[in-house]
């Protein structure tokens, strides 16, 4: 005979426990009077929820990283992965009013919830802990060789410090190192390394323009300079006449910092380009990162914002390389993600690691390429994706694709402006009406330079200028014109950090007529301003109209109409 709850003895069950101060479900199962086993299946079939027995919890393998063994054994529910990878939480009690809702908020990925027997849980997560505090005290008698093993494996990168650096007899070495060292005090994104016929030009990036900071010289030190780069790079140093890329790392101020090595054959010699990837720096920035910190301004932000939240289609980020298209999607992404989705990027390389997120990192030597590994991405359930940049017809198609299947994606392209990405798309051979279909907006931008707060002073740009800027008299009387002198906070420059100028196309039914109708793009210019667009320049001038930048910088950065 079927056993079974009713919802008469659950309150019976509820009054004498609030009589004894037991809980509900020990009193309960005193009352039914039921086996083990028919007690759990009774009171699934009760709330409608199918069970795990003793035996199938210890069949399945536990997985305290989708949720903490704290939280779990506060909340008495263990989370389990089956044969195919999917998530099950048994839980013990099914009159905890608030654990549907707890574990909504703190499991990162869909799972399903299963009734165990409140005693084989309690036992099965008090085994676990007994197991887990025997791990700790292995884990204590390692911390020696551990620590060993860590020092040997940091063995071969580079130790920057000055006491180093002084110390070092090599005057080549010496020298390097303290260019690098130099670099990362001052935040420089780049490293150049130039040769000329008289030796070496060294210049930093700094705020996406290039400074020179030194010369070195003599062609045999110039020589030997690109050679230790070389070395550190594991590059063959008797090969001058073809391009070579490698990476090594530094070890500076207790972190390690990568640098991705491009050595370029030139006239005089050999040319060397480092890139500086400070992961941890990046990481500890983008902790707070959001549209607001990059600068864009309101109604563009409140625009990409909408798009960012879209449940599917294509968001696009255009501009050059260098204008901070990832990280602005990268803002998008830490916005949006609230821990519900399945967010997954691959990049190329991953700059920022953004907590809950699975990041592929491409690697075209041993075979992972964009398309590759969107195709595999695709089958590993994801609700939003980042491609770092579409390269190839391939990697457009499987984009356009996934977002025509229910995925929002979040992607770059090279281009101009946000009317030269559909004739990128066209050109990549991506079916038009597919295309637009797909495609919610696509936002072009740069990067300016901010007017340093320190030294910044009112401006009065000469009449040449404004002529140059396309700015008449009468409108740049309502102007706030400030620009930096130069100080010590900016190292002389007049500007310290940057912001992002925008521009946002939002597609609508009418836009993706016109573009399918291959309408030229005078015409689809006229009807996006019309509905709003507001182009490049127009947000580049009114940021220096706020005293935010200068008339010179986004004449540099944005084309004059």
């Amino acid at each position: 005979m079927k056993s079974e709850i009713s919802a008469q003895a659950i309150q019976q069950a509820r009054e004498l426990a609030l009589q004894s101060r037991r809980r509900l479900i020990e009193v309960l199962a005193d009352q039914s009077g039921l086996a083990q086993a028919d007690f759990l299946g009774a009171l699934g079939a009760a709330f409608q929820y199918a069970t795990l027995d003793n035996a199938a919890l210890y069949a399945l393998k536990t997985d305290f990283e989708a949720l903490g063994f704290a939280e779990a054994y506060q909340r008495e529910c263990i989370p389990l992965r089956t044969e195919n990878g999917s998530l099950l939480i048994a839980f013990a009690d099914p009159f905890t009013d608030d654990l549907a809702n707890y574990l909504l908020e703190k499991v990162r990925e869909p799972f399903a919830l299963r009734l165990g027997h409140y005693a084989d849980v309690a036992a099965f997560l008090s085994r676990f802990e007994e197991t887990l505090n025997a791990m700790d005290k292995v884990l204590d008698t390692q911390d020696a060789a551990h620590k060993q093993l860590g020092d040997e494996a940091s063995h071969g990168i580079e130790q920057l410090s000055l006491s180093s650096i002084s110390a070092d007899s090599s005057p080549v070495i010496r020298l390097v190192n303290s260019t690098l060292y130099d670099a990362m005090k001052i935040g420089a994104s780049d490293i150049h390394l130039e040769t000329t016929g008289a030796g070496l030009a060294l210049k930093y990036r700094i705020d996406g323009v290039l400074d020179t900071v030194g010369a070195i010289q003599g062609a045999e030190m110039a020589e030997q300079v690109i050679s230790r780069i070389k070395v550190m790079a594991e590059l063959d140093i008797a090969e001058r006449r073809i391009p070579q890329d490698g990476r090594f790392k530094v070890h500076i101020q207790n972190r390690e910092v990568d640098l991705r090595v491009s050595i370029m054959p030139s006239v005089f010699g050999e040319d060397a380009v480092l890139r500086i990837l400070d992961r941890k720096a990046l990481t500890e920035q983008s902790k707070g990162l959001t549209l607001e910190h990059i600068g864009i301004d309101v109604l563009t932000r409140t625009q990409f914002r909408a798009l960012a939240r879209e449940p599917y289609g294509m968001v696009l980020v255009t501009g050059p390389t260098g204008s901070g298209k990832t990280t602005t999607l990268y803002a998008a992404i830490s916005e949006v993600n609230t821990g519900k989705d399945k967010i997954i990027t691959i990049e190329d390389p991953v700059e920022y690691h953004l907590p809950g997120v699975l990041q592929i990192p491409v690697n075209e030597k041993k075979g992972l390429t964009f398309a590759r590994g969107l195709r595999s991405i695709l089958r590993h359930d994801p609700d939003k994706i980042m491609v770092g940049e579409i390269r190839d017809s391939e990697t457009a198609q499987i984009a356009v694709q996934a977002a025509l299947t229910g995925h929002l994606v979040f992607t770059t392209v090279h281009a101009n402006n946000v009317f030269d990405v559909i004739g990128r798309f066209i050109n990549m051979e991506v079916d038009t009406y597919s295309f637009v279909s797909a495609l919610n907006g696509i936002l072009a931008q740069r990067l300016v330079r901010l007017n340093c707060t320190h030294c910044a002073v009112a401006d009065h740009p000469s009449p040449e200028l404004l002529a140059e800027s396309a700015i008449s008299i009468e409108a740049a009387s309502g102007m706030k014109f400030l620009k930096g002198l130069g100080c010590g906070q900016c190292r002389g420059s007049g500007y310290k950090g940057r912001m992002a100028v925008a521009e946002l196309l939002i597609l609508d039914d009418e836009i993706r007529e016109m573009i399918v109708a291959r309408a030229p793009i005078r015409q689809l210019k006229d009807t996006a301003q019309r509905k709003g667009l507001r182009l490049l320049r127009e947000t580049a001038i009114e940021a220096v109209a706020n005293g935010k930048t200068t008339l010179e910088e986004i004449n540099r950065v944005t084309f004059i109409a």
